[in-house]
């Protein structure tokens, strides 16, 4: 699948869906901070010292590709995270605990892509402002599980339908059923990575 980068409202979208979304109103132009640029780079064309083109790197580095397309569609959801008051890791955890209540920080460092001693800051921050609450675990004193409050709680159930609506809208921007592979290919990614890790 060949994907043109659009700055289209946090989204990475195919060339050709951006007119019939800004015409139902539905896309307004966002630049993604960091991106313009380079974007803009990468189209232009690459020739050697003779003059003659050669082939990009960048545009086709899967690194590249994986990071940009992380950043853009992500740039619109993460702003309406910070309207509510959270920042992006804090969003991560309480999605995490909404779907398993009572994670260790070990499993939520993972989730929120955060060191774990930077999210077990992060952790004692939330539990200050009553998001959420720490208790030994029953069978095992030496480790701790992160359980919702009430409050972080209800602000998870404000925010994981909004994530759920804002990736419906993302894939509707593919055809057919690309959403569905391209998902399926990272899961695939991951667990390859997951597996290559040593211990």
């Amino acid at each position: 699948m060949k994907f043109h980068i659009l700055l289209v409202k946090g989204f990475l979208a195919k060339a050709g869906h951006r007119s019939h979304l800004i015409a139902a109103g539905r896309v307004p132009i966002r630049p993604v901070k960091g991106l313009s640029r380079v974007s803009q780079q990468i189209t232009e064309p690459v020739t050697t010292e003779n003059g003659l083109p050669r082939a990009a790197f960048v545009p086709d580095y899967l690194l590249f590709l994986l990071a940009a397309a992380s950043e853009a569609a992500s740039a619109q959801f993460h702003a309406n995270v910070r309207k509510m008051g959270l920042r992006v890791p804090e969003w991560r955890v309480l999605a995490c605990l909404s779907d398993q209540d009572g994670a260790m920080i070990t499993q939520l460092a993972r989730v929120a892509l955060a060191e774990q001693s930077r999210l077990t800051r992060i952790i004692a921050q939330m539990e200050q402002r009553g998001l959420l609450t720490r208790r030994n675990d029953p069978e095992d004193g030496r480790r701790v599980r992160v359980f919702l409050t009430d409050q972080g709680r209800d602000l998870a159930a404000q925010l994981v339908p909004q994530a759920r609506e804002h990736e419906a809208a993302l894939l509707d921007l593919l055809q057919g059923n690309e959403g569905a592979q391209l998902k399926r290919a990272l899961k695939t990614l991951l667990g390859a990575l997951d597996s290559s890790q040593p211990g």
